[in-house]
């Protein structure tokens, strides 16, 4: 587990994050959200080790990665936005060197450098110069140096970046697997992705952490009431006195309305799980007012994302 607490840093005048809090619980996959200029790259920095912080503590495992730099380092695996590869090096020969420096015992390091090349598909292409690899082929040697080592934590930063749509989908097939076995934390600014692979969201904004959910929590959060938008043959003032005479209703709202068919498109809210379908579409039909159709709306991650970050964006940060 990882525990970040109070976490504090500060370049000269600028504050990249600022009393940042959070955990990271075991057998789970992470995202890591936030616009340029968030404190992302800053944290996990720190949480790796690679930064000192000017306030906080991390703590990984019970280590403490400024005061127990070694003993925490050995708990994670990391690969950054620019994997760390020696291109000049095949993938086996480069994964023996990391294998090395992370201390693996010489009886070991064969057989962990082969797991790791397992894990990520990457035996075919062992003996080839990295700098002939594809782009999809080096972050899979970048993931498989993350895994040296028998760590319980992999933290990767935007792993997919600039990956082709078959490249994309491979690493993120990776991610689900080493996610089977392991604590995984990915950066990333791609909120599908994020929607896809991960169980729990933590985002930043101006160095802040404005939300710290499971990922059907935020959305429940976020979505308080159901939301129904429905167009239906009828005016207005029909249609909306129809609706707020069922319990339940608490607003309906005109969207639009069209002269042309005699239609009205309404947005009705209810109180959250609930479903009134049933009840309007009968309410409806008793007054002869045909429902051309209906539509639950909920806040998608994008949606929550601009919301929770909107009022503190500043692309301009040069601290991500």
């Amino acid at each position: 587990m990882i525990e970040v607490q109070n976490l504090t840093k500060v370049y000269g005048q600028k504050t990249a994050v600022e009393n940042v809090s959070f955990k990271i619980r075991n057998g789970r996959i992470y995202g890591l959200l936030g616009p340029n200029g968030a404190g992302k790259s800053t944290t996990m920095n720190i949480m790796t080790g690679c930064l000192s912080p000017t306030e906080g503590t991390v703590l990984i495992n019970g280590y403490d990665i400024c005061d127990q730099p070694i003993e925490a380092k050995r708990q994670i695996g990391y690969l950054p936005e620019q994997p760390p590869l020696f291109i000049d090096m095949t993938p086996a020969e480069y994964l023996t060197f990391v294998a090395e420096a992370k201390g693996v015992s010489d009886d070991l390091i064969d057989r962990q450098v082969k797991e790791a090349m397992q894990v990520t598909d990457i035996l075919s292409v062992k003996d080839r110069l990295i700098r002939n690899l594809s782009k999809g082929y080096r972050q899979r040697v970048g993931i498989a140096q993350a895994v040296l080592g028998s760590p319980d934590i992999i933290i990767l930063d935007e792993p997919t970046v600039g990956l082709d749509p078959q490249q994309l989908t491979e690493i993120r097939a990776l991610v689900r697997k080493l996610g089977e076995k392991l604590t995984v934390i990915i950066s990333s600014h791609i909120l599908s992705e994020i929607a896809e692979l991960c169980d729990h969201v933590i985002i930043l904004s101006e160095g802040h952490v404005v939300a710290d959910d499971d990922m059907a929590e935020l959305e429940a959060r976020m979505n308080p009431e159901t939301t129904l938008r429905m167009t239906v043959k009828a005016d207005e003032a029909g249609a909306g006195a129809v609706l707020k005479s069922i319990e339940g209703v608490n607003t309906v709202t005109k969207l639009s309305e069209s002269e042309a068919d005699g239609t009205v498109t309404l947005q009705v809210t209810t109180a959250p799980d609930t479903d009134l379908r049933d009840e309007i579409f009968f309410a409806m039909a008793e007054r002869r007012y045909a429902v051309l159709s209906t539509e639950t709306v909920e806040q998608s991650l994008e949606e929550i994302f601009l919301s929770l970050t909107a009022k503190k964006s500043k692309s301009e940060e040069v601290h991500d």
